[in-house]
This record gives C-alpha cells, structure tokens and sequence, in this order.
C-alpha cells in the first residue's frame, strides 16, 4: 500500500509513528505531509520519516482561510504526484478533501471533536476512528475502539523511558521536578476557551519553588521574560521522558495532559475545553480537571503531601492498561484489511478484544 499521512500537530506526528514504522516492516510506503507549527519535522526527522512540508501555518483568521485554499491544493498535488491507496490523519480537512479529488478513502482519528473542523472534513472521510470515551456521536461513519490515542505511542510494547532524561535537565538526585505546559491559543478549537492567566501562572511558580520542585516550561509561544530561565532545553523526541519520571505535571494543553496520566505520573489539567479522554482519565484517577486557575494551588498542596505519589498512580495506570487494548496493534490490521476490517467493527465490536 502507498499510504499518505497528513501532520497537524506535533502530537499527531506521535500518534502515527509507530503505525508507519509497522507498516514501513511490512513493506508499505509511507508518505508525511506537514505545516511548519512547532516540532512536527525536528520529529519527522528524528524518526527518519519521509515528509513533505507545505511551509508556516497561519494564525490570523484571514491566514486561516488562505491556508485552508493553499494546503489544500498542496496537499492534492502531492497525493497526484505520490498516487496513495489511502489518507490517513487526525482530523485533517487538507487530507479529506484531496482524498475525495483523489477518489481515495480517507481515514481520520478523532479525539476532540471540534465541530469547526468536523464540518470541514467529515463529508469527504469514509470513517472516523474514536474512542470509546468520545463523547459525540458522529453517526455511521464512526468506528469505536477501546484506548487512548496516547497509547498507540506510549503503550509499555511501544515506549520504555530513558532515564538519561535526568542528567539532561540536570536533575540532581532525590531532587523533585514538575513539568508545565502553557499553550498558544492560536488553534481553531481553542476560540474561546481560556487557562491560567499570567499571574496565576506567577503564583504556581512561586508555590512550586517553595515545595522544592525544579520547574521545567514547555510553551507553545515565547515565555514571558520572568519564566525564561525554566524553559526546558530538550529535543522534542525527549519529552516523554521528561514526562514519564515528573513528578508532577500542570498543564494547558490535553494532549500532554493525558500523556502523562498514561505515564502513571499526576497530571492536573487547566483549561474551559472538556474532551472524553480527559473526563475518563479523571475517573481513573490520574488526572485532575479544572476550568481556572481556581482550586489549583490547593490541589498542588494536596498532591505534595503524599509520599507514594508516583506508587499510587502506577496502579491506577495499570488498573486502565488492563482494560485498553493496543491501539497501534488494531489500526495495522484496521488500514491492511480496510474496507472488510470496517465491516467486521459495525457486526462484531468486539473483534477488537483480540488486540488487548
């Protein structure tokens, strides 16, 4: 199969990657296609993926509407000269909308469900891909598996952390450290949704560094001149490292939000935004959800005091291991055998079992 991904986000750059690597083994061509947003290539290029960028993304929105004519006939142009079987990708109108030019299926992820993408890129895909903690029903085009986007990466088969990590962020021994993630706010899904304000953000600082946490900031935008001293100095490849033996993680975005809470490390989550994922997270424990800065310091305090944090939350993560499947391992044999495999989730759901 010749198969052509589209890459919105760093993250979907993860989601795909140990799906392309699979089919790559198996002797299918796998083809990238990108926006320059803020570390999809140096990913791209770390994983040794063939990709094709179509240069920066906009942030206006007038710069949205020229990119969405632009990409898209980039995005079509490329699948002329690459001829692929099938389009994949987390949610991408550009990928939808060449595969319908194309008259090749196309096949999205979901996990957000923001309509304002939705109406652009579901009349042209043949079917979604959610899980079964989505929270929309996107009728019948809608395939259900039980996990995680972030268990098709992060799955203990797929990812082992590397504790070499430690000495890169100079962590010293027994010394705690807490990653935050602060996001940009220029996506189309986060129109008017909020997170900390700047003095919130001043505040957690000011408690983390009196509980004896060494901060580490990933931010989307630049840092504010009063933050720059904590942004962390890491390839984006690292950072699941970085996740996996934090000891705290306090963030605006969902995705790292919930990478963490599948890490096993706590992860408390600020943002109006509310997704299935996150509210299912929360229920297993790992993850604390607020709309404001509001109850966060609290919650901080709180997680502080107890010792077997990172203990407690192993088994909390393993409690939702057991009961997800391998998501990576059903989207091979979904893509391979598609259209039939799309056949046999409408009749038997439970096919999926097989791929615990």
């Amino acid at each position: 199969m010749r198969i052509l991904i589209d890459i919105g986000h760093p993250g979907h750059v993860h989601l795909f990657r140990p799906f392309a690597k699979e089919m790559q083994k198996r002797g299918h061509k796998i083809l990238f296609t990108c926006r320059e947003k803020e570390f999809e290539i140096d990913l791209l290029k770390a994983a040794g993926f063939e990709y094709i960028s179509f240069g920066e993304k906009y942030s206006s929105i007038t710069g949205k509407l020229w990119g969405l004519v632009k990409f898209d006939i980039q995005e079509f142009i490329t699948g002329l000269k690459f001829k692929p079987d099938m389009l994949l990708s987390h949610g991408s109108f550009y990928a939808a909308h060449a595969s319908f030019l194309l008259r090749k299926p196309h096949i999205s992820m979901e996990d957000t469900g923001n309509m304002e993408q939705m109406r652009l890129y579901l009349p042209f895909t043949k079917n979604v891909l959610v899980s079964s903690a989505f929270h929309k029903n996107l009728g019948n085009k809608q395939i259900i598996y039980n996990s995680y986007h972030e268990l098709a990466y992060l799955h203990p088969k797929y990812f082992k952390p590397n504790n070499h990590i430690l000495k890169t962020i100079q962590r010293k021994p027994n010394q705690k450290y807490v990653l935050l993630r602060f996001i940009s706010w220029n996506a189309s899904h986060d129109i008017g949704q909020g997170g900390l304000s700047l003095v919130e953000k001043e505040k957690l600082i000011g408690l983390l560094k009196t509980k004896g946490y060494k901060i580490h900031i990933s931010s989307e935008k630049e840092l504010p001149a009063q933050f720059e001293e904590y942004k962390i100095n890491i390839h984006p490849s690292q950072i699941h490292d970085v996740m996996a033996f934090a000891d705290l993680f306090i963030g605006e975005g969902a995705t790292m939000a919930s990478e963490c809470a599948v890490l096993g490390t706590p992860a408390i989550y600020i943002n109006t935004m509310n997704a299935g994922t996150i509210d299912e997270q929360e229920k297993y424990g790992l993850l604390s959800h607020f709309h404001s800065g509001e109850g966060v310091l609290k919650k901080v305090k709180e997680l502080n005091i107890n010792k077997n944090l990172k203990e407690e939350w192993k088994e909390k993560r393993d409690k939702m291991l057991a009961d997800k499947i391998n998501l990576t391992s059903f989207l091979v044999w979904f893509i391979e055998n598609y259209p039939d495999s799309a056949k046999v989730m409408k009749e038997n759901p439970d096919y999926q079992l097989r791929f615990k």
